[in-house]
């Protein structure tokens, strides 16, 4: 059985994390979707390339050739390609990170098929509105900030810890005088990447999973 195809544009504003607005549109909408085009940039990339076990992160000014991928209520699954200032082009597994540089239009094609998701139920027009009440990139501030400094290996582990449990965060500059990494949750300082660890040992982080 072919099922109706309902095409919804989003746009997102600079500093937009792609995969997390994903996520957040596919989780209101409760319906299953892809995303049939995009146009935009990044100021950063975070992807996992093919056999790698860890993501890799650039920062700078990235062209998006394309991001292909489904979308889900339960979860998103998306393969991003970009260019670099010399035509270099990069991709792999969209991991959360992938901030908008400037702007980026994408097209999303929503499975209107009533029988594995409710909202479906309602009209193409109902469901832009919902879309626009949702407001999925205009959500509060991240619960999770960190502040890291390039070339500490306790800073990278605590990033890859955020990143393997979906943890969105927001990177901060680091208060002067103090070790690094700081994270805060919730406003509240908690420590470096011990009291990270601890935490995740104690399944406390888990309430913090966007993805």
């Amino acid at each position: 059985m072919q099922l109706p195809l309902i095409a919804e544009p989003l746009h997102l504003e600079p500093g937009d994390d792609v995969r997390v607005c994903l996520q957040k549109l596919a989780a209101h909408q409760k319906r299953r979707g892809f995303v049939l085009s995009v146009v935009g940039n990044l100021a950063q990339a975070a992807f996992q390339c093919p056999g790698k076990t860890r993501s890799t992160v650039l920062r700078g000014e990235f062209e998006i050739i394309t991001l292909t991928g489904t979308l889900a209520p339960e979860g998103v699954h998306l393969h991003l390609s970009f260019s670099d200032g010399d035509c270099q082009v990069w991709g792999g597994h969209l991991e959360p990170g992938s901030l908008v540089l400037k702007g980026a239009d994408l097209l999303v094609g929503w499975l209107d098929d009533p029988a594995t998701t409710a909202a479906t139920e309602a009209s193409p027009a109902a469901a832009k509105s919902a879309a626009r009440s949702a407001a999925p990139c205009a959500a509060a501030a991240p619960r999770v900030r960190i502040a890291v400094k390039t070339g500490c290996p306790y800073s990278a582990r605590a990033l890859r810890m955020l990143r393997t449990l979906g943890i969105e965060h927001e990177q901060v500059e680091p208060l002067a005088g103090r070790s690094v990494p700081q994270i805060w949750i919730d406003n509240e300082m908690i420590g470096g990447y011990d009291a990270l660890a601890a935490l995740h040992g104690q399944g406390t982080l888990e309430s913090l999973r966007t993805l």
